[in-house]
């Protein structure tokens, strides 16, 4: 083929992509935003802690702690650690807090630095120092920007403007903001103090408490890569400064310290006794070294390697402020010595391990905060027992929603197990603002550890597969708690640099289904492998697909202290998709960046990997499109290779042509995954370093969708069948309800004055119906009305201007709290209809036990519809009320029967109560003629009547044990029976319904008689 014919041809291939890009989803370069910014992410949990590297409190303050999530902000307890709440959600742009320090002269102002320097292969990147100073409520970036990863913030024992920050830099590549640095006005201006190269970063600091102008600071070289971590002996070292960082000396190499090469350094000083300074040293020849001169002599006290193995992620050592003899420990285990060093034999328990921070209240040491890989914790008897760390910082790899309904979320935690989570309560509950309240119900482990994906057999649900490091693979069944290892290839490994391995299994190593064929199960080494028989045995299908560069096999950890393990294996196939429309076509992405397609189920692969994709590019995520087998997503990273730009990619043509979609996503937000809308072409969501983003156009313009959430990683997404759920690294997870307003956000929404989005189905007693509905402009009047199939009313509710709407709450009887009413404010509005019909009649300040005095009958399964009418225009949508599809043996008759009686019990409850309300009235009729009647025979009866009626003798919730209920309470207590679990009344009720209707006819005559007087 000649050179123009050849270019002539790529140029048409070329329009051809774009117009088929283009033509794949319907264009909405409008902010779309507007439709859906009053939607509400809602945490799910798990409350299980995620990794902390800074902790602190106030001697000033008993009840009063910060710790530092290294993915989830700042949390904050006031009540001694039984509750903690994030403080900086919203005000900081990074997510990761690795350094806290609340000022001793005044515990209002507080400290924070950003990024984590204990250095495993998930660390995250930080923006520099906040400063807080009204007790965390506010928050000010002061500077610092460009550290990324800050280790300490020590801060003036009495002077909280001057303060030190030690910045260990990039984590994966040079810069020139790492050292020491220090402010002498509270943060507006910064001097770099102590700095040896744009390699070697700042790694502990510490100030004299009896000598603040004394400060001691360790250097460490060390960086990463995705294939490495490397840790050097050139310039790390310890330094003193006697002048408050005006000048700094050299002392690592002081007598009694170790000759050879010096690794990572951790220090403390006895506030006790400034002379007495401890350093943990990372040293052939290491362990931890005393000195009792302010740092000119030093004597090995200790090399037990329990207190200084894998020193890259550990080296911290803290003495005690009232003692010169007792200093702690922290590694693997938390201990403490009381002879100066010598001996650590006393090893305290604490809910979870890898322990990274500890403050000690200067003035109890009984009193201690604890920051570890669970979180933060306290103790108020010197570590005899501490608090629980559950709070929702779990930081998640990989997360899938099951096939359960309600659907439950399953993921990977970082140093914990996986467990699974229900995406609902099981009885969903409303409040005042009508919105769901679910709650964590239960928890379970779906096998495998703490950084595989979660696979769930789609023919036998109870079946989950789950990975983690060293290869493992486990079978594990929900139903008889059987757990079976099936891993490709059982060669456990640990310690060896991947060129010596014949598998190298990646830390977070894919684990997929076919969704065509379920009997094809999918996992990937540097090949891929394949199983039919639940694992009994695998079938390699694929080379070797990745660029396998032996400069990135070798060894990990430094010249001193090797660590290899999955974080560190190296070109791997990191992520796998099977197609959702032919079953041979599998799309897989190599960490090293490479990509290839087989169309023959591995038979032959292709190279499609993206011109533009440059090499050690971490495919993180394939997304196959839902809609055309030759359409593929690309979620990329490269921040390991110090580049955080986002990377996505497109084909349309089975990888012939790729096109990179990021715009509008903000430069620096690195992208961990991608997924596709199953419902609508083109709408995708893609999640980054920094939060959520949707895009409508098929990749080509982006919008945030991070709305209410915190700055957070969100390492995954699934879309459900009506919302959408995200994994993050460091807050749990997240679960953004009824995504229609996403779904149908298109420009002629915005343009009309009130648009009414397709409800979602609603299933009895587990999922509300939620309508949506977007106002461009003020209404006057709304209401929303329910009918049935056959077009009559079931439910109307009548809208309420913002400034009513709370003041009728702010007004609630709190024995008497009525349903909400909808909103009518411009934007988008969300109302939820539990289901029910009216409830009977009921007057103020009724009291009524083992009933809901608000609750109707519920509607029975069968199609609904809601007539939206917004001024004078109407608006209908059609929408489903189903049965929980988990109960059985139950039939549309029983629940017709038991609505039936239920509706009945309902009408007689309302003659009950309709009753006292006549009854009161004649009565204050009969008072406003002449208070003297209060004491004639005809009012006494009329009050005897009420008497039988209602238990006049109420007036708060817990009157009814000591004073016997009536029949409205025992008619009311009867519906709220019928309705309990579904199926047919039982005999029992109709029985009792009888005797009822019966007891109450007798009154009522008896009024009637009263009425004809």
């Amino acid at each position: 083929m000649n050179q123009g014919l050849n270019k002539t041809l790529f140029a048409f291939l070329g329009l051809l992509l774009t117009l088929s890009l283009a033509g794949q989803a319907q264009i909405v370069k409008k902010d779309t935003s507007d439709l859906y910014k009053g939607m509400h992410w809602r945490n799910i949990g798990p409350n299980r802690g995620g990794r902390s590297l800074g902790i602190a409190g106030s001697a000033a303050r008993k009840y009063e702690y910060y710790f530092g999530a290294v993915g989830g902000g700042l949390w904050k307890t006031t009540d001694g650690g039984q509750t903690w709440k994030p403080v900086t959600d919203g005000q900081i742009t990074s997510s990761s807090v690795g350094a806290v320090a609340v000022a001793a002269s005044n515990p209002d102002i507080v400290y924070i630095g950003t990024g984590e320097t204990e250095f495993r292969g998930n660390i995250m990147q930080g923006d520099g120092v906040y400063k807080s100073v009204d007790a965390g409520k506010t928050w000010s970036h002061i500077g610092l920007n460009n550290t990324q990863s800050i280790s300490r913030v020590r801060i003036h024992p009495t002077n909280p403007d001057i303060v030190y920050v030690s910045a260990l830099g990039h984590a994966f590549g040079p810069n020139s903001e790492r050292g020491v640095f220090k402010t002498i006005d509270g943060g507006k201006t910064w001097n770099k103090i102590l700095y040896i190269n744009d390699h070697a970063g700042a790694e502990d600091l510490v100030i004299d408490q009896q000598n603040p102008n004394i400060i001691y600071a360790t250097i460490w070289e060390v960086y990463r890569t995705p294939y490495k971590m490397w840790a050097d002996t050139g310039t790390s070292a310890l330094y003193k400064s006697t002048d408050g960082g005006t000048t700094w000396k050299n002392i690592t190499h002081q007598p009694g310290m170790p000759v050879g090469g010096i690794g990572k350094i951790g220090v403390t000083v006895s506030p006790v006794d400034s002379n007495r300074v401890w350093a943990i040293v990372e040293s052939n020849e290491g362990g931890l070294f005393r000195s009792d001169n302010g740092g000119d002599s030093w004597n090995l006290v200790n090399n037990e390697r329990k207190l200084r193995q894998r020193a890259f992620y550990y080296s911290r050592i803290v003495a005690d402020p009232q003692n010169r003899e007792v200093v702690y420990g922290l590694n693997v285990n938390f201990y403490k010595s009381t002879d100066g060093g010598v001996h650590f034999k006393q090893e305290i328990k604490l809910p979870h391990g890898d322990n990274h921070d500890l403050w000690i209240d200067p003035t109890d040491s009984l009193r201690m905060a604890e920051a570890d890989d669970g979180g933060g914790t306290v103790s108020v008897n010197g570590g005899l027992t501490w608090t629980d760390e559950d709070f929702p910082t779990a930081q998640l790899y990989h997360i899938i929603t099951t096939s359960d309904f309600p659907y439950q979320v399953a993921g990977a935690q970082q140093d914990n197990s996986t467990i699974v989570i229900p995406s609902e309560d099981w009885h969903f509950k409303t409040t005042g603002d009508n919105s769901i309240k679910p709650g964590l119900g239960f928890a379970y482990s779906a096998g495998g550890g703490e950084s595989g994906y979660i696979a769930q057999d789609p023919d036998h649900p109870d079946l989950f597969y789950a990975g983690s490091q060293g290869a493992l693979l486990t079978q594990f069944n929900r139903s008889t708690g059987q757990y079976r290892d099936v891993q490709v290839y059982p060669r456990f490994f640990s310690g060896e640099e991947a060129s010596v391995l014949p598998e190298r299994w990646q830390w977070t190593y894919p684990i997929v289904f076919s969704p065509i064929d379920h009997t094809r199960m999918y996992t990937c080494s540097q090949h891929v492998w394949m199983t039919t028989n639940a694992g009994q045995s695998w079938k390699k299908i694929s080379p070797d697909l990745t660029y396998a560069d032996p400069k990135t096999l070798g060894v990990s950890g430094g010249v001193l202290t090797r660590d290899m393990n999955g974080p560190e294996i190296y070109a791997t196939v990191f992520a796998l998709a099977p197609s959702y429309q032919d079953v041979n076509i599998l799309w897989a992405g190599s960490d090293d960046g490479k990509v290839h397609i087989t169309r023959d189920n591995g038979k032959t692969w292709n190279n499609i990997t993206p011109p533009d994709m440059p090499k050690n590019t971490r495919v993180s995520i394939i997304e196959a499109s839902r809609f055309h087998a030759g359409t593929a997503f690309i979620a990329a990273k490269r921040y390991q290779m110090d580049d955080r730009t986002p990377y996505i990619w497109k084909t349309a043509d089975f990888g012939v042509h790729w096109k990179k979609i990021v715009n509008g996503i903000r430069a620096d937000d690195y992208v961990h995954s991608i997924r596709e809308d199953f419902t609508k072409e083109g709408l995708l969501y893609a999640g980054t370093e920094h939060g959520v983003w949707v895009s409508y156009d098929g990749g080509d313009n982006w919008q945030s969708l991070s709305l209410n959430l915190p700055d957070l990683q969100v390492s995954d997404l699934v879309v459900t069948e009506k919302d959408l759920v995200i994994g993050t690294h460091g807050r749990s997870i997240y679960v953004l309800d009824h995504i229609a307003p996403i779904r149908e956000a298109t420009a002629p929404v915005q343009e009309k004055p009130v648009y009414l989005f397709q409800p979602y189905y609603a299933v009895r007693n587990v999922q509300p119906a939620q309508f949506q509905y977007y106002i461009h402009t003020p209404v006057k009047s709304l209401k929303i009305e329910i009918l049935d199939s056959l077009g009559k009313l079931v439910q109307s509710f009548t809208g309420e201007p913002e400034k009513a709407r709370k003041d009728s709450i702010e007004a609630e009887d709190p024995y008497d709290k009525k349903p909400a009413s909808p909103t009518m404010k411009a934007g988008l509005n969300s109302f939820n209809w539990d289901l029910r019909y009216p409830s009977a009649s009921y007057f103020k300040g009724m009291i009524l036990w083992g009933a809901g005095k608000h609750q109707g009958p519920m509607a029975v399964p069968g199609k609904y519809s809601i007539r939206l009418t917004a001024d004078s225009l109407v608006l209908t949508k059609n929408f489903l009320v189903k049965l929980d599809p988990r109960v059985k043996d139950v039939s549309q008759k029983d629940l017709t029967e038991r609505f039936k009686l239920a509706m009945k019990v309902r009408d007689q409850t309302s003659r009950a109560n309709n009753a006292v309300i006549k009854i009161r009235e004649l009565k204050s009729a009969l008072l406003q003629k002449d208070s003297a009647n209060a004491s004639k025979p005809y009012y006494q009866q009329l009050s005897a009547v009420e008497e039988s009626l209602y238990q006049v003798r109420n007036q708060s919730e817990q009157d009814p044990l000591n004073f016997p209920i009536k029949i409205n309470n025992r008619l009311a207590a009867l519906q709220r029976s019928i309705e309990t679990g579904e199926g047919r009344p039982t005999d029992a009720a109709y029985q009792v319904f009888k005797e009822l209707s019966g007891e109450l006819e007798k009154i009522l005559s008896k009024l009637d008689v009263l009425e004809k007087q």
